[in-house]
């Protein structure tokens, strides 16, 4: 079944007040930037994908869940900016902690072509699946942090 595809105005009707500004903004700086945006209505909500490259490749998502508003950054260039994942808050380092395994990295049992990302941030070792790995709550405490992530990444792809 094809989904269907919904503006960025009907996108926003789903934002809640608390996010509005944030995401009108990410979405204005990462349209500056050469970046593709498509949305979609999913089972969960809407869904805001960027891309960006050739052939373009995924940089970002938002998506909703039952706990709210979510940004999904693709980080497939954080060996460039380690000192940046220092950085992150306590709340964001413990997403990072319960995040699924890269089952590719750890045991060999994913896909040859799925690739995870193994990185350290405050000396722990980190193994994780792409999908799930960056993908933030946005909260007053986050939302800076998760522009500067994505800020670093369009710094490495373009």
């Amino acid at each position: 079944m094809p989904q269907e595809k919904i503006t960025f105005e009907e996108f926003l009707q789903a934002v809640d007040a608390d996010n509005l500004a944030f995401a009108q903004s990410l979405h204005n700086q990462l349209l500056e930037h050469n970046c593709k945006a498509a949305f979609e209505k999913k089972k969960s909500g809407p869904l805001a994908s960027y891309k960006i490259g050739k052939p373009p490749k995924a940089l970002m998502n938002f998506v909703f869940r039952k706990q709210g508003m979510l940004a999904r950054v693709y980080g497939e260039h954080i060996a460039h900016y380690p000192d940046f994942l220092n950085t992150l808050p306590t709340e964001m380092v413990q997403h990072l902690e319960q995040a699924g395994d890269c089952g590719r990295l750890v045991s060999n049992t994913c896909s040859t072509k799925c690739m995870g990302y193994d990185f350290t941030v405050g000396g722990a070792r980190f193994q994780k699946c792409r999908y799930n790995c960056f993908e933030f709550l946005l909260t007053e405490q986050s939302r800076p942090f998760i522009a500067q992530l994505v800020q670093h990444e369009l710094a490495q792809r373009q």
